[in-house]
């Protein structure tokens, strides 16, 4: 297989690009191409060595504004220019952030995580989110929140309030990024994930799989995941979910087992970080999901919308679980603690 041209990227500190790679991309390659087996009882050893509880943790996530954005990604319902029946909302009111807070917590989540799909937030939207995070810290969940691109002294502000985490995915490998997104680089990200982690927070951050990328590309997301100092302390694995009037949709669909070789990988990779099924479950049904969770997933989105995409139901999860015999993670640690 010929290899694709890698990029020079560079980190803001504390984030920081480390001479010799710990997970090159020709050996996260070959994790992915060893026998299934052998593969997942690689994972499953890391995983029990790594979290010997075996708890699964539910998080919630609420779109806090909803659509209009101005980004062309080609996988996402909420970009303004494409035609997907995506209504442009404005933010919503800390009231009904609340509410929804508190329903999730009802339901079992630890962790809240509140998305708006901006390019990047105005000072005034980071005022009005940092409302929502005390009001959110203060039920006792864990707060995440994703924004788009952040400016370093938004980052602090963000950390002022209490917020735990920030979502910022990679979302593919770099030489592959510019066939999903035109409207910011590569760097873009990587510099707000330096923002994120120069403020204190942790960081939150996978990609998408089934987007018409190969192998060897999946392995570079993982790879560029794997090698981010420190890794990210929370990996969300998404399945594409194909939305008419993007242009991603009516790709020939990913094999699910791929699927499950990159939740092994991910694991195996970053042994410590919570590994997150997230948005296109409800595609893979529960067999796979449990195979997922044999590969090392101990996070899943939990509840019935995703954003703008359907989510299992909770009932649904919580049945899949108990079928399982899968407990959930029920305390939370505090912010000096594991990086789980």
């Amino acid at each position: 297989m010929q290899a694709e041209n890698q990029q020079t990227l560079h980190f803001q500190a504390p984030v920081r690009q480390i001479e010799a790679e710990t997970w090159p991309v020709d050996e996260v390659l070959a994790l992915f191409e060893l026998p299934f087996t052998d593969l997942m009882h690689k994972a499953q050893t890391t995983h029990r060595a790594n979290f010997p509880d075996g708890d699964v943790e539910l998080a919630t996530l609420l779109s806090i504004k909803t659509g209009g954005c101005e980004e062309d990604c080609g996988y996402c319902p909420q970009a303004a220019r494409y035609d997907t029946g995506v209504e442009a909302k404005k933010i919503l009111d800390v009231r009904e952030v609340l509410d929804a807070a508190k329903a999730a917590r009802e339901n079992g989540a630890t962790r809240f995580c509140m998305g708006a799909a901006w390019r990047s937030p105005k000072d005034r939207d980071i005022e009005k989110v940092e409302t929502m995070v005390r009001e959110v810290k203060a039920l006792g969940l864990e707060t995440c929140a994703t924004l788009g691109m952040l400016k370093e002294e938004q980052a602090q502000r963000l950390a002022a309030a209490g917020l735990d985490y920030y979502n910022h995915n990679l979302d593919t490998a770099p030489e592959f990024y510019d066939k999903v997104i035109s409207t910011r680089e590569y760097q873009d990200r990587l510099d707000t994930l330096g923002h994120v982690r120069s403020a204190g927070l942790k960081v939150c951050c996978g990609g998408i799989v089934g987007m018409g990328e190969s192998r060897r590309q999946r392995a570079g997301l993982i790879s560029q995941l794997a090698n981010l100092n420190p890794y990210p302390e929370s990996v969300p694995v998404n399945h594409l979910v194909q939305v008419e009037g993007t242009p991603l949709h009516g790709l020939p669909p990913l094999d699910p087992l791929e699927f499950v070789r990159t939740i092994a990988v991910a694991r195996i990779t970053m042994p410590k970080a919570r590994v997150r099924l997230s948005a296109g479950r409800r595609e893979l049904g529960e067999a796979v999901q449990a195979m997922c969770f044999l590969a090392g997933a101990n996070s899943i989105f939990y509840g019935d919308k995703l954003l703008t995409t359907d989510n299992p139901e909770a009932e649904d999860d919580r049945v899949l679980l108990d079928k399982l015999g899968l407990k959930t993670r029920n305390k939370i640690e505090s912010k000096s603690g594991s990086c789980s």
